[in-house]
């Protein structure tokens, strides 16, 4: 869906390994129903190189994937409830103490289908904005430390807040033997005041690699899930 090629860069790629007992890079178009991408996807790893070291200076280009670990799967079912608190609600429910919240009518059953035993090689670049005022090379070295510290702003994860994510220095590890066409996958989402909008692109791992486009094609998103009122 998009042919887009990198553009020649002046720096060689930043380099992290990331990994996890259990992860799920969940497919906008199932909500109600998890279900994970068999990779990690872009979006979900420029999310994990901004809770190692973020700044408003730059944003990361990802350029590619490797598969470090065979690709397994895992299911479970789980109560969730079905709405989204709204800030409205929250308001009225702390000036109002008869507004209240009935768990019981709002719970449903939802089936997850997850990732077991993960493990990455992301490769990026940093790309300036407009008002940064430092040399790139700045941020990179700064990267680079808080890698091999193994510190970070929050805590990143692997598709949900409760799969946390390892991270640290590139190994000797190889990527998986494998090929296959991953299909359309969710390349990033851009957040702007008409709402969110989704970009894909078509991926394939070639052995145990997916190359990533800079950009994806842009899509209008699925409907927000309920909120409560």
């Amino acid at each position: 869906m998009s042919t887009h090629q990198h553009p020649p860069y002046p720096h060689p790629p930043l380099v992290v390994e990331v990994s996890g007992d259990f992860a799920c890079f969940t497919r906008p178009e199932l909500k109600s129903e998890r279900f994970s991408y068999e990779v990690m996807t872009p979006s979900a790893a420029r999310g994990i190189l901004e809770a190692i070291f973020w700044k408003p200076e730059f944003d990361y280009v990802i350029c590619r994937i490797e598969v470090l670990e065979p690709i397994s799967w895992f299911s479970i079912r789980r109560n969730e409830v079905k709405s989204l608190i709204s800030e409205d609600w929250v308001r009225r429910a702390m000036a109002d103490a008869t507004v209240r919240y009935d768990v019981e009518g709002d719970r449903d059953q939802r089936n997850t289908v997850a990732l077991r035993k993960v493990a990455y090689r992301i490769y990026a670049q940093v790309q300036l904005k407009p008002h940064a005022n430092e040399h790139e090379a700045k941020y990179r070295e700064q990267f680079r430390r808080r890698v091999a510290k193994g510190a970070c702003y929050s805590q990143p994860f692997l598709g949900t807040r409760e799969f946390s994510a390892r991270f640290g220095e590139p190994t000797i590890a190889k990527p998986i033997d494998e090929c296959r066409d991953l299909g359309v996958m969710l390349h990033s989402i851009g957040y702007e005041t008409s709402g969110e909008t989704c970009r894909w692109f078509r991926a394939y791992l070639e052995d145990g690699v997916m190359q990533v486009p800079p950009n994806g094609l842009e899509l209008p998103s699925a409907a927000p899930a309920k909120t409560r009122t």
